[in-house]
């Protein structure tokens, strides 16, 4: 399977090749103390047999203190009469024509690692040691030096997964704040700090960012100079049709002039919309003046009675705080207004729409609630994109206003929820959330 993660791709690869190097050098390893603890061995048979030559031995070594009984050395002497001599040992039966030297031989089922020596007087004496435990000792001792490379191994992994993880760390760091950056913040990646190897990689991030915002600019600057510029004509339709309204018209006339007022109407609407989401696209200011929040929304709910009125929608405060909030007047006149102008359009006659605000947990949470048709589960996820009325829009909304709240909550890295009620079309809740200073 194809490891498409850059930090497991580094981890497995140093792993195989760490790994893969341990084991061949384990092997290696293990064979040179092998060959070295059998050579030692021969050698001991060289001096044992040395020993037996010159003094006549003949018996099994005895075994004092803490020699290991496979360790043991057997001393035959091999008789005139081509056996060795009956003493009733393991080595019993050695051919007398056995030549000199080191060699190997096959007796009784077990081999053995036979030293031969011929005194000056014609006499033959034999030394050796079973091959089973000359290699049972020769492993134990190859065993031990490849332990500690067996151990290394683990150790080297995480040295490998922690130097793996640190390296890329500031990768890490740096798609972190790709992350965090809000779609309207396009500032360049910092360079302080990050690797050689990425600063070319971060330079291209930062170049297309200058891009993304010149567009972005160029874009908003297109939006709000065509709002202006049609204010003036919108103006004058607004102006020509009320004075026709003066005129002897038909009532077929009179109803085509209803239609072209409110779409006039809509239409200037749409327009101031599109300043105020122009305006607070290209405010970057940071300093805000302190204003009280439960005055702005006592004075919007004061200029919206009358439209609740025509509706017999009951319109009032749930709950209400005198609550100071770091943000212009007129955003959170937009703010209040876009929010409650929406509620009471969507809310059927009769209905009831409750506003709250209060402080809570280090927040300042404005809601309103209402008792309209509420939102789709499909919609919700949609409906704060610009000119999305959802699928149940009523009135002549440009499906501007949320947004446009987005932007200024946005601006008070606040954030705004809306949810549906328990109750299936029983109304909706619109929370906002705004830290306290």
């Amino acid at each position: 399977m194809l490891i498409s993660s850059l930090r497991g791709r580094l981890f497995t690869g140093l792993t195989l090749f760490t790994v893969g190097m341990a084991l061949a050098a384990g092997y290696l390893a293990y064979r040179w103390a092998f060959d070295e603890a059998i050579e030692l061995q021969d050698a001991i048979l060289l001096q044992v047999g040395s020993l037996a030559a010159r003094n006549h031995l003949s018996t099994t070594l005895p075994s004092e203190g803490n020699i290991d009984g496979e360790a043991q050395v057997l001393i035959e002497e091999i008789g005139p009469g081509g056996g060795a001599a009956e003493r009733g040992n393991s080595a019993a039966g050695l051919p007398g024509d056995l030549p000199d030297g080191l060699q190997t031989v096959s007796r009784g089922g077990t081999r053995w690692r036979i030293l031969v020596r011929t005194r000056s007087d014609g006499s033959r004496v034999a030394v050796g040691q079973p091959t089973a435990n000359r290699d049972e000792v020769a492993q134990d001792s190859a065993l031990r030096t490849i332990v500690p490379l067996g151990i290394l191994i683990p150790c080297l992994m995480v040295l490998i997964a922690l130097v793996v993880d640190r390296t890329l760390r500031p990768l890490s760091r740096l798609a972190e704040r790709l992350d965090a950056k809000r779609s309207d913040h396009l500032e360049k990646l910092p360079t302080e700090g990050i690797p050689t190897e990425l600063l070319p990689f971060v330079s291209s991030i930062n170049r297309l960012l200058e891009r993304i915002k010149a567009m972005f600019d160029s874009q908003r600057r297109f939006v709000a100079d065509a709002a202006h510029e049609l204010r003036t004509p919108i103006t004058a339709l607004i102006v020509q049709a009320e004075n026709l309204e003066q005129a002897d018209l038909s009532k077929d006339g009179r109803d085509r002039l209803v239609s072209l007022k409110t779409g006039i109407r809509r239409t200037g609407h749409l327009l101031e919309q599109l300043l105020t989401l122009a305006r607070y696209d290209n405010d970057v200011s940071k300093d805000k003046p302190e204003s009280e929040f439960d005055r702005v929304l006592k004075g919007v709910v004061a200029d919206l009675l009358p439209a609740a009125q025509n509706k017999s929608i009951d319109l009032g405060f749930a709950r209400i705080e005198p609550i100071s909030v770091r943000l212009e007047p007129v955003a959170l006149t937009v703010l209040a207004r876009n929010l409650l102008d929406n509620a009471l359009r969507h809310t059927p006659t009769g209905g009831q729409v409750d506003v709250s605000l209060f402080a809570e947990y280090g927040f300042i949470v404005f809601m309103v609630k209402d008792t309209g048709s509420g939102i789709p589960d499909a919609d919700l996820n949609r409906i704060f994109e610009p000119f999305v009325r959802g699928s149940r829009s009523q009135g002549e909304g440009s499906g501007l206003g949320l947004s446009i709240a987005r932007r200024i909550v946005e601006r008070c890295h606040g954030s705004i929820r809306l949810e549906n009620k328990s109750a299936p079309g029983s109304g909706l809740r619109v929370i906002v959330r705004l830290p306290q200073d």
